[in-house]
This record gives C-alpha cells, sequence and structure tokens, in this order.
C-alpha cells in the first residue's frame, strides 16, 4: 500500500491526546461511607476492572478512529502498472469522435453529446495541474496544444459534427506526436468513440509503450440505413438534348432488408426521374435512371433517397458538362483525309482542326479528348513522345498508318504505350473474320446481328504486333490476328489499324461500320472532370490547364463560402489542393475572375455509413495488451480513471472505518455499562 499525500501521516501525531486523556482522568471522586471497610474493598475492585476495560475499549475506538481519519487525507492506494507520483504534472490527450455516425441517437441521447460528457468526466479524474489535448476528427492545428481543465472543457462544448472520418492508427499517432513534446510529463491517451469497423484495417495497431492509451466505447442502438455509394454516368461525352443514362449504387449497411426505398434524381434543381428500390440485407446493387432535355453548360446533380433515421448520407452530389462542340485533331501529312472529313462533317457536334504532322501544337493537345494520327509517313520523335504523354493522361488516340508509312518510327512511338505496331507490309487479299461485340464500342450497338455479316475486305495490310499490353481486338483477321486494335496506357487508349485509310488497302473507309465506329470512339473519349470528390480522400483536383496571376486567383464558391486553393501547373493541367478547406458536401463552383471554368461535386466519405461496431475480441487482436477499455456506461468514469492513474484508493474505506470507530465510541459510552456488584 502507498499513500499519494504522505505527509499527512505527520497528523498521526494527534493520537497522542486520547492517550493522554485517558492516562490522566482528573475525574473527582464522591466518598461514600461504609460500616464494613471489607465489604467496599470487595465492591471497588470489580468496578475497577471492569471500568479499566470500557475505558481501553474507548480508547481504541477513538485511536483507531482518528488513525483511519489521517489516512483517508494521506490518500492511501495499491498500486498498478500505471500509478503516478504525487506532484509530477500528466499529459493527457483526449480524441472525442465527432464523425457522422456520432449523430446516432441511444437511451443517454446522442452519442456526440455523451462523448463531451465522458470527456469532461475525464478531464476531472485529474488535477488542477494536469495538461489536456483536445482532438477531433477534423485535425486543427488549434488542437495541437495542451490545455488547462477549464480551457479543455470549454473546448468540449465547441466539438461539432465534422464530415472527416480518421482510421485509429492515425488518431493515436496525432496524438502522440504532441505527446512526446512533453518530456518530463506522465503520459496517457483517451479515445472517445462508437468504434465502427472502418476505423481501423485490421492491422496491429503501433503505439509508444510509454504512454497509455484507454479506449472509451460508447454503444448505439441498431439502425438500419441506406447510403448511394457512387455514380456513373454511360455517355462520355454529353450532348444537348441527347438522353443520359447515369448509374448509381445502392448500398443497405444493416442486417435487415431494405424495402421500397424512394429516390429521385435532381439536375440543376429539377427533378429528372425517380425510383423505389429493395436492397437486400448487407449487400449492395446497381441501378440505372434515365433523363434527358439537358441544355449546354456545368449540370448540377443530386440524388436524395428517403431513409431515417440515418440521414447523413441521404444525399449524394455530382456535376458534369454537356458540351456545344467535342473538338477533334486531325493530324496528317499535309493533306486532308477526305474519308475522315467527311465523317465529322456529317454532324455540326465536332469541331474539327486539321494540321500537317510538323505544325502540331504540343502544348495544347490536352484540349483535344480525340486525335486522329493518318498518312503521316514519318513519325517525329517530338510528337511520338507528345503523342504518349497524351495517352497517359486520358486521350485518346487513333492511328491509320501511311502507305509507305516508317515502320520504326511508328514502332518507337506505339511500343513504349504498350500497344501494337505494324512491323511488315502483307500483300495477300483478306478478309476481316470477326468483331468484337463485347468491346465497349461495339456493346449495345447492334440491337441483333447477321450470322454473316458483311465485313471489311482487305487488300494488303501491316502485319500488327503481337499484344503486348492491355489490348484488345476491335475486329480481327483469320486466325485471330490483329486488324483494329484497343490499348489501354494510363488513363488514355490508343485504336490502331493494320490498314492506311485509302482504298489502295481495304474498303474499310466506305464501309458501313466505319462510321459508326469512328463515332463511337470518339463518343467514349471524352474525359471530363471527375462527377464527383470525396472530402477527405482527394489529395488533388486536376482540370484543364488555368493560367492564373496574383490578381486572377481560381476560387471555390458555394453560397457564403469561398475557398482559394493550393494551385501547381504540370505539363498539360492544372493541379487544385484544397487539403481539409473543403468542410462542407454540395457542388461547387471553380471561378477565375467572374467566369466560371468548372463545377467540382464533393461528398462525404461513405466509411461513416456502415454502422457496424468492434468488439472487444476485435480490439484485442488490433491493440497492445497494455490498453484499457473502459465502459460508458451511466456511472462517471472519473473513479475508473483515478483507478487505471493511481491504482485501487482506499480512502474512502478509510472514511467508513473512521466513522464505525467514531460510533462505535459512542455505542460504549453510552450502552456500556459495566454491571454493579450488588453488596
Amino acid at each position: 500500500m502507498h499513500f499519494l499525500y504522505p505527509a499527512f501521516l505527520f497528523a498521526l501525531l494527534s493520537l497522542a491526546i486520547p492517550v493522554i486523556i485517558h492516562l490522566f482522568n482528573f475525574r473527582r471522586y464522591q466518598k461514600v461511607y461504609f460500616s464494613n471497610v471489607q465489604f467496599l474493598k470487595q465492591v471497588n475492585e470489580q468496578q475497577s476492572s471492569r471500568r479499566n476495560l470500557k475505558e481501553r475499549l474507548i480508547l481504541a475506538a477513538r485511536l483507531l478512529a482518528l488513525t483511519f481519519l489521517v489516512f483517508a487525507f494521506s490518500r492511501p492506494y495499491i498500486s498498478n502498472k500505471q500509478n503516478v507520483t504525487a506532484g509530477t504534472q500528466q499529459a493527457v490527450s483526449i480524441f472525442v469522435d465527432n464523425s457522422y455516425s456520432m449523430q446516432t441517437l441511444n437511451s443517454e441521447g446522442s452519442l456526440l453529446d455523451q462523448a463531451k460528457q465522458k470527456a469532461k468526466e475525464i478531464a476531472s479524474a485529474y488535477g488542477i495541474n494536469d495538461r489536456f489535448q483536445l482532438l477531433t476528427q477534423d485535425f486543427e492545428g488549434r488542437h495541437q496544444r495542451l490545455l488547462s481543465r477549464d480551457e479543455f472543457n470549454d473546448a468540449v462544448d465547441a466539438i461539432k459534427i465534422s464530415p472527416q472520418s480518421r482510421n485509429l492508427q492515425q488518431i493515436i499517432n496525432r496524438q502522440q506526436s504532441l505527446l512526446n513534446t512533453q518530456a518530463n510529463a506522465i503520459k496517457s491517451i483517451y479515445i472517445i468513440s462508437d468504434l465502427q469497423k472502418n476505423i481501423t484495417s485490421n492491422q496491429n495497431i503501433k503505439t509508444d509503450s510509454a504512454t497509455h492509451i484507454s479506449l472509451v466505447q460508447l454503444k448505439a442502438s441498431s439502425l438500419p440505413n441506406v447510403a448511394v455509394d457512387s455514380v456513373w454516368l454511360l455517355s462520355a461525352v454529353h450532348r444537348p438534348g441527347e438522353g443520359e443514362k447515369l448509374v448509381f449504387r445502392l448500398h443497405n449497411y444493416a442486417d435487415g432488408k431494405a424495402e421500397k426505398i424512394p429516390l429521385k434524381i435532381l439536375i440543376n434543381n429539377e427533378q429528372k426521374a425517380l425510383g423505389s428500390y429493395t436492397i437486400n440485407p448487407r449487400s449492395a446493387q446497381n441501378d440505372t435512371l434515365a433523363f434527358s432535355g439537358l441544355q449546354p453548360g456545368w449540370q448540377r446533380g443530386e440524388i436524395t433517397l428517403q431513409d431515417n433515421p440515418v440521414t447523413f448520407d441521404n444525399q449524394f452530389y455530382f456535376s458534369f458538362n454537356v458540351k456545344r462542340q467535342m473538338p477533334v485533331l486531325l493530324v496528317d501529312d499535309g493533306t486532308p483525309n477526305p474519308f475522315l472529313k467527311a465523317v465529322f462533317a456529317a454532324d455540326p457536334f465536332f469541331a474539327v482542326k486539321d494540321v500537317p504532322a510538323g505544325n502540331v501544337d504540343y502544348a495544347g493537345l490536352n484540349a483535344y479528348p480525340l486525335i486522329i494520327l493518318s498518312d503521316v509517313k514519318s513519325v517525329f520523335t517530338g510528337l511520338a513522345q507528345q503523342l504518349k504523354a497524351y495517352v497517359l493522361k486520358g486521350g485518346t488516340l487513333v492511328v491509320f498508318p501511311a502507305a509507305d508509312a516508317d515502320i520504326n518510327s511508328y514502332r518507337a512511338m506505339l511500343q513504349p504505350m504498350g500497344a501494337v505496331y505494324p512491323e511488315k507490309l502483307l500483300t495477300q487479299a483478306t478478309k476481316v473474320s470477326s468483331i468484337n461485340l463485347q468491346n465497349q464500342v461495339f456493346k449495345n450497338v447492334f440491337d441483333s446481328f447477321p450470322q454473316n455479316p458483311d465485313l471489311p475486305v482487305i487488300k494488303k495490310h501491316y502485319q500488327l504486333s503481337a499484344p503486348q499490353g492491355s489490348n484488345e481486338n476491335l475486329m480481327a483477321l483469320a486466325g485471330g490476328q490483329p486488324f483494329w486494335a484497343e490499348n489501354s496506357s494510363g488513363r488514355g487508349k490508343a485504336y490502331v489499324s493494320a490498314v492506311a485509310l485509302n482504298e489502295d488497302f481495304s474498303n474499310l473507309p466506305r464501309h458501313a461500320l466505319f462510321l459508326p465506329t469512328i463515332f463511337r470512339i470518339a463518343l467514349l473519349s471524352g474525359h471530363d472532370q471527375p462527377l464527383f470528390y470525396t472530402l477527405g480522400v482527394d489529395e488533388s483536383i486536376e482540370i484543364a490547364p488555368v493560367q492564373t496571376n496574383e490578381k486572377q486567383l481560381l476560387k471555390l464558391v458555394k453560397d457564403s463560402i469561398s475557398i482559394i486553393p493550393d494551385v501547381r501547373q504540370q505539363e498539360g493541367s492544372t493541379l487544385l489542393y484544397v487539403s481539409d478547406q473543403v468542410q462542407q458536401t454540395g457542388t461547387y463552383n471553380l471561378r477565375k475572375a467572374d467566369s466560371t471554368i468548372a463545377v467540382l461535386a464533393f461528398n462525404d466519405n461513405r466509411n461513416e455509413s456502415d454502422l457496424s461496431y468492434l468488439t472487444a475480441d476485435d480490439l484485442s487482436k488490433i491493440l497492445p495488451k497494455s490498453t484499457t477499455i473502459l465502459q460508458a456506461g451511466k456511472a462517471s468514469l472519473k473513479n475508473a480513471v483515478s483507478e487505471i492513474n493511481i491504482g485501487l484508493q482506499l480512502w474512502k474505506l478509510c472514511i467508513i472505518l473512521a466513522l464505525i470507530f467514531l460510533a462505535a465510541e459512542i455505542v460504549l459510552v453510552r450502552y456500556y455499562k459495566p454491571v454493579k456488584q450488588v453488596v
């Protein structure tokens, strides 16, 4: 047993006071006269022994009562591994989970309100000179300092729900980074959370052995929850007035079946489609809704579903651009290809620009979703390198080699992309034997495909190399040899043909498949902004190149919110870094001066939607054995925290014993009477 304040033990000297009182009893006796002294002596002897026993019991009761009273002030305790030395300052870091899941209710109210109360209870278990760090999901800079108890309580009251969601290792690392600056203090970490399963990746948590960690898990009621996890449009290029098909992913995070969840799609605050869906327990499903009637410009989309009582994930925002025209770049030897010119002249949506291979503006390549290289005898090294970078960044390149192509230059351009390239010219006649109906270019294009289709006839062609990377044939010759191959490289694609685009090689330029194939490649080549970004996940946002200066900065604007992101230029694009500046979901206008460059949509991380929690067994597998798990019941955490820091405290027991012995003294004085001897 140890004492937290051993200096109070000097008060044990006061035990001499009752001893002195009992030794020197100055009470006067009354004289009583008896006729026979022999009988008086017998009575005195018998009464004296009984009186001495009573006085000794009273003395013992007083001494014990006083002793335990002194012990109570000295704060005795039975030490444990985390006991502290009296007077040593302690540095305490307390994490209060303020993620969306903490809005969930239980019998005590919302989990966030309960977490605030528990944080204050923990702080109350420490001394007035101890210092506290408050940490939340926001990881704000103002929380990277130590506070007094009163300042800490004020900061706890100011906590609000946050869209951020950190994992357990990030939280502990952040807490330890501040505590490690307190060299001479005793360090403790507390984490107050509902401890969802997504808070850890099931890997062992790394901690500092010198810091004791305690977890306070708040218990939430089991609630149903359905959320929209993601959306995507089937069309890569969006044309005014044409129909769009939006695919969305619905996820049921509950253990029960979700019946007839209503959902609607809003575009620019106008309802475009609605539906009702049933999702099985703990499963996800994809569904599609169609809408049309879009005008040119940026579209602000929102999916809304009705799913109570969990509502923080009932909205999902997205944005896309409906363009008046799609730019296409044709690169040739100086003479425009008549077949390509005729294809794109059939639809005014395509804005075609034709340039010779020697006059290509490399800096402007990324402005074109589609580049078609045709009839170029030799591809210059500089052009080859720029086209490779263009494809890696998401562009689409279609290659028709020239009739007299320099095969080595084509190989130097296409091989680094992992694409097929022409190896040699074959002059024997052949025919396309098959087309790949499962490829995106042809998928869902034909209502029905004939048994013996009329496919292009080949007079001569270049033998393409065997597939090297992620290649897929659009059309194939006999024996599976590629005739028109698709290759994925980086974020873009390259389509390489085995024939030159003239009638000396094949009838492809006049074939019925040529125009729809080129159109489909063009319409699949759009590389607009992503439909949405996720708060706290996307580190950078890539947009088309934008020149800025001190007077013309880029701003993200939503209602009264204005954010200036960090802008960095790179070849062919501009990168925006918003860090944790964007805190609210919704659609933001990206502006330069008074013009809107883009519309960006931000959504919460859907990790918080899964309202399943870690069990004690789960925590024991990933946390160090020294970690303490505290139960967040109705009782205060103050005593539990004190027991962790100091050990088993005995001062309450000492007070109880002191009262018991005081009561024993009263009983002895009042009710214990020595039996009188009758003479």
